[in-house]
């Protein structure tokens, strides 16, 4: 499954955008350098219902933005994207949809 895949799934079982899922965690300070990625996973598990897999690809996303390594980008193995940005902004209106 892709990066993005993971973070349409996530929309498709929240009804959230990665990008709220962002604010989300400013809000909380969860944002912040030090935070560990196990503080957002147990909020992610503990509000949402995400399994790690899914908590870890919106830990990456909340830490690090929307950036992600070329390594995998048009790789055409099991993790391959299109782009090595991703879109936050709801799978609707991914223009590369």
């Amino acid at each position: 499954m892709s990066f993005q895949a993971y973070l349409d799934n996530i929309e498709d079982k929240t009804g959230l955008t990665p990008r709220r899922f962002v604010e989300l965690a400013a809000e909380r300070g969860l944002d912040q350098p030090g935070v560990k990625a196990g503080a957002i996973v147990e909020w992610l598990a503990a509000d949402y219902g995400l399994g790690r897999g899914h908590a870890m690809a919106l830990v990456h996303v909340i830490q690090k933005g929307p950036q992600i390594s070329e390594k995998h980008v048009g790789s055409g193995t099991a993790h391959s994207d299109p782009s090595n940005t991703l879109w936050l902004d709801g799978k609707a209106t991914n223009p590369n949809r």
